[in-house]
């Protein structure tokens, strides 16, 4: 049996109709009867019963179908799972995160990912707001997605795949927790935290700016090297705190009211990977990442 008989067999067993299996193999209405009758000459007897109003698999052809389909099915994963091995996407695929939203955005990605590679074992790591970046330099994680801007040499950053609005961590009785909304200059009478560890100082300075709009000194308070830690700080009373709304969402301690930040543009999360580790598993996660945030946005 030759693989063109073999599928028009199968898809006509499945579709029963000579006119859409012919459809979905791209082929002509002759061709396929012509594969159906060489395939039942090599057999001996006739697998379907055709009439000018219906197509209907035999007893012996209902049996060759059940004997075939599974093991056809096994060599149609087989090829796939080589010809992914060949293009470098077969493998482990270590994807790091940095917060919950992220955490949720890479959930979704993951499933279109392994989807189109199956052969693939996605693994996911959570990394913590002290080391944004050390999981991909110390080959933790292959690939990460995570708080911008990182602007790195030896680091790729790819497209921004979600961002959330920005809002402001602050005590329960502070006077800011009365307040509807709250702003950039709100800051300067406050101390904000400041996070510990191996962090870009480009990065702190974007997403807790040492001045004001109005060039007003801001002052910064203790040091935290997680947000569990961060938001501890604010219930006690120790200062405030920008966040991104995802983290309202998702962590509510005691203490703590969070208050949004109008005057100011919305936390961007985007892919970051080594530049130097970059493969096709790397670029099939930024593919489905890209389709994930798409799907999202529609």
């Amino acid at each position: 049996m030759e693989r063109l008989e073999i599928q028009v067999f199968l898809t006509l067993a499945k579709e029963l109709h000579f006119g859409r299996t012919a459809e979905r193999l791209f082929i002509s209405r002759a061709r396929v009867s012509q594969s159906v009758q060489k395939l039942e000459r090599a057999i001996g007897a006739p697998l379907f019963e055709r009439t000018s109003r219906r197509v209907r698999l035999t007893p012996l052809g209902q049996q060759l179908y059940e004997d075939i389909e599974p093991g056809y099915r096994l060599i149609k994963a087989g090829v796939a799972r080589a010809e992914a091995a060949a293009r470098g996407v077969d493998g482990v695929l270590r994807i790091g995160f940095l917060g919950a939203a992220a955490g949720e955005f890479v959930l979704d990605a993951i499933g279109a990912f392994t989807a189109r590679y199956p052969g693939t074992d996605a693994q996911i790591k959570e990394t913590q707001i002290n080391s944004i970046i050390t999981p991909l330099r110390a080959g933790d994680v292959d690939v990460l997605v995570t708080q911008f801007p990182i602007d790195e040499q030896d680091l790729t950053s790819g497209p921004v795949v979600f961002s959330v609005p920005r809002m402001i961590a602050v005590p329960r009785r502070h006077p800011l927790a009365e307040r509807t909304s709250a702003s950039l200059e709100d800051l300067a009478y406050n101390k904000v935290f400041a996070c510990i560890g191996e962090v870009p100082m480009y990065w702190q300075e974007h997403n807790t700016p040492l001045r004001t709009p109005s060039g007003r000194p801001i002052e910064r308070g203790e040091s935290a090297s997680t947000l569990q830690e961060t938001l501890a700080l604010v219930g006690a009373g120790k200062g405030i705190s920008p966040v991104g709304a995802d983290v309202a969402q998702h962590y509510t301690p005691r203490g703590v009211i969070y208050v949004p930040l109008e005057d100011v543009e919305p936390l961007e999360y985007g892919l970051v990977w080594r530049t130097a580790g970059e493969n096709a598993r790397v670029r099939g996660f930024v593919r489905a990442c890209m389709d994930t945030a798409t799907a999202k946005q529609a």
